[in-house]
């Protein structure tokens, strides 16, 4: 057997273990990641099953209406603050859900916002409250992912200064915002 063989056998062996073992595959993220970081991927792959699921950074993620079951995944993901501009009368909401929230370990903020009629004033709790929790992981939601991907879009343009090509990419993968909802998106930004 000729060098050239062997060298052309040792490299297609090396190019199996590469795609084998290598981080941009699932098997070799799994391999290559430190316990705590294992955690996290596989809790929030298992996110991406709640309504709407819309993770944004390592730091913000956002949905709509989880469930009680999915909140325990949201906890288990590390997130540390829930924060909901959903009305409690919305669909699927959860008459306790503050002390589900609270009893998995996580802070609960509420912000209800009036889907016809968003405020600046909602707009300003929202932005002090994720101004003042930007060292903790934040998941944010309400009941379809709608009023949260607007409020996402504008504090990213404002606080995180996002280029809004890719905040905007990101509110359009949930929805493209009603006559209302740009009005106020546009008073705003």
């Amino acid at each position: 057997m000729s060098n050239d063989w062997i060298l052309f056998l040792a490299g297609i062996v090396f190019l199996i273990l590469y795609l084998i073992f290598s981080a941009k595959t699932e098997m070799g993220t799994k391999l290559f990641m430190k316990p705590s970081d294992r955690l996290n991927y596989q809790s929030d792959s298992q996110l991406a099953e709640i309504l709407d699921f819309l993770w944004i950074s390592d730091q913000i993620a956002t949905s709509g209406q989880p469930t009680v079951d999915q909140f325990r995944l949201i906890a288990d993901a590390g997130y540390e603050v829930v924060i909901n501009l959903a009305l409690p009368t919305s669909d699927g909401a959860i008459a306790n859900e503050s002390e589900v929230v609270q009893m998995l370990g996580m802070e609960y903020v509420a912000i209800p916002v009036i889907w016809e009629s968003p405020t600046v004033e909602n707009l300003n709790q929202f932005l002090l409250v994720m101004d003042s929790r930007q060292n903790n992981r934040i998941y944010v939601h309400c009941a379809k992912n709608m009023r949260v991907s607007a409020f996402i879009y504008i504090y990213r343009c404002l606080r995180l200064h996002c280029p809004k090509e890719q905040a905007i990419a990101d509110l359009h993968r949930i929805w493209q915002p009603n006559e209302i909802w740009q009005k106020f998106i546009n008073d705003v930004t």
